[in-house]
């Protein structure tokens, strides 16, 4: 299991929006950057810095993905047919941790990844621990019994800040079905991203 290296909530304040959405976020109260300097760190970005940004942007709503994996993403979505920014996003949201997030059985995406990695999904009846496992249109998540009695399962279920997407279609409260994959434009990203100039970034 990879561990998160800084708290969750830097990322917000250093790109100065509320990645997830959520009201907690420190970005709500103070959008500057974080640390002794971040009021003063204003200075204007290159083509190369906009596209660095958007490309942490991205990776880092999904969690703890690493740069080898995200990389690793990037360079099965340009040998995909169609546009490699969609096809990007697709990949992404295929991740059994984002599906199990987008289903609200966690209320982040770290503690989706946490519930996978500890054994309590599963994917068409059979166990899975892996959280970059991807799944396939068709495919059914569920709950194992235990995690549907955790506590942080039943908050992520009453929140009223996201609403379960189109392409994640849900069967109870323990049990959700993968429809298709989804463009850029189904994906309910609280904030603007832009998979575009993360294609630009790596293709540099």
């Amino acid at each position: 299991m990879s561990k998160r290296n800084s708290a969750k909530y830097k990322l917000d304040r250093r790109m100065g929006e509320n990645i997830w959405g959520r009201p907690k976020s420190p970005v709500n109260k103070r959008e500057y950057g974080p640390g002794q300097h971040g009021q003063r760190r204003k200075g204007k970005a290159t083509d190369f810095g906009i596209q660095l940004k958007a490309k942490q942007k991205l990776k880092g709503y999904y969690g703890d993905v690493t740069e080898k994996q995200f990389k690793k993403a990037y360079a099965e979505a340009d040998r995909m047919k169609g546009d490699t920014g969609q096809n990007l996003v697709g990949l992404l949201e295929r991740r059994l941790d984002a599906v199990v997030y987008r289903a609200k059985f966690t209320p982040t995406i770290w503690s989706a990844r946490q519930l996978v990695n500890h054994g309590h999904v599963r994917v068409n009846g059979v166990k899975c621990n892996i959280a970059s496992r991807l799944v396939k249109p068709g495919d059914e998540i569920t709950l194992g019994t235990k995690a549907q009695e955790m506590a942080l399962v039943m908050e992520a279920q009453g929140l009223s800040e996201r609403d379960i997407p189109e392409y994640v279609a849900p069967d109870g409260s323990a049990k959700v079905t993968f429809i298709r994959v989804p463009t850029l434009d189904e994906v309910p990203y609280p904030v603007k991203m832009e998979p575009n100039l993360v294609v630009e970034f790596y293709s540099r």
